[in-house]
């Protein structure tokens, strides 16, 4: 039996960079000896790409994954039929290729659902295309939260030894600042304690980062610390999760990195995203936790203004793909 996961990648929106990269990323036969690769988009629009970065892969058309063979040189495709060729403006955001992205993750969606699929790995979308499109999701995200019934969805960054879940996501920093509260800081590091046990991690150490700067100075740059995080990352321990913190933002992610800590919960958004992006612009990777399924992302966006150009670097793609892979066998292990 073949013991590579299964995993359904989409091509994001294709007027962006996401069909460039996934078949520069397919064109790397080591992605075949780690997983078994399923491409989920238009075939006019992949070979398009694949045109555009010089390469010649044979497409082999499936219905479902059962009829695909995953070889090296030959990329086992879905055609959705989202989205001609002749319709695409290139570069451009657009509500027909809004609109093609949705059914692109709506199929992936579907298989996974039905246990075709183990794991899910997306290149980006736009969320203007969405909205033209009348999408009523504002990303990736919401998307999988709703279609999957999914309560409560976590992110995590994943670069070299570096685990970065985060507690705000899209929202402005003042907004994000009042959120830090007692009982969404506990709660989330549950979810991140429950995330990092379905990936065979028990008591992963979490480390929690600060707020302020210097965590504060015992009240001096802001009380967040002491009247907020704190007393959550204690009752998390209570609960039995192996939170430890609050730790100055400085430095934690630096601790995680060399092995203090095997996670940090970031607190908002460029918070860990600085310190991710940082490290290895496009070595990191995406997982969405607390989702039926596995599902990694690459960690760039769209880059209209170099699609069509044959480019775009398929670095993060091919990670996204590979981290899949070695998420979905973490889950199978620690079932």
């Amino acid at each position: 039996m073949d013991q590579r996961p299964l995993v359904a990648i989409t091509i994001g929106d294709p007027a962006g960079i996401g069909p460039e990269i996934v078949v520069k990323a397919l064109a790397n036969a080591d992605i075949y000896s780690q997983v078994r690769p399923l491409v989920i988009g238009d075939l006019g629009v992949l070979k398009q790409a694949a045109s555009w970065s010089g390469l010649h892969p044979s497409f082999s058309l499936v219905e479902k994954p059962g009829q695909a063979t995953f070889a090296p040189g030959q990329i086992s495709l879905i055609d959705v039929g989202a989205i001609a060729v002749t319709q695409l403006r290139v570069g451009q955001v657009q509500a027909a290729a809004g609109r093609a992205a949705f059914e692109y993750l709506r199929r992936a969606i579907d298989l996974a659902m039905a246990g075709d699929v183990e794991a899910l790995a997306t290149a980006p979308i736009n969320k203007e295309a969405l909205r033209l499109a009348n999408v009523p999701y504002l990303d990736h995200t919401e998307m999988l939260a709703s279609l999957t019934e999914s309560q409560h969805p976590l992110t995590m960054f994943v670069v070299r030894n570096l685990r970065i879940f985060f507690l705000t996501r899209h929202m402005s920093l003042v907004r994000a600042c009042s959120q830090i509260t007692y009982s969404r800081v506990l709660d989330g590091l549950i979810l991140v304690d429950e995330a990092l046990r379905r990936f065979g991690m028990p008591q992963a150490r979490i480390a929690v980062a600060a707020l302020n700067p210097h965590g504060g100075e015992g009240g001096m740059f802001g009380d967040e610390e002491i009247v907020q995080i704190a007393p959550a990352i204690a009752e998390a321990r209570a609960q039995g999760v192996n939170a430890f913190g609050p730790v100055p933002a400085d430095s934690v992610f630096h601790l995680c990195l060399t092995g203090h800590y095997d996670a940090v919960l970031s607190l908002y958004h460029d918070q860990g995203h600085i310190a991710a992006k940082t490290l290895d612009f496009e070595r990191t990777v995406s997982i969405t936790a607390g989702l039926p399924f596995i599902r990694s992302s690459v960690d760039h966006g769209t880059a209209f203004d170099i699609a069509g150009q044959g480019v775009a670097s398929s670095v993060s793609m091919e990670e996204a793909i590979l981290a899949a892979g070695d998420y979905a066998r973490r889950v199978r292990l620690a079932k």
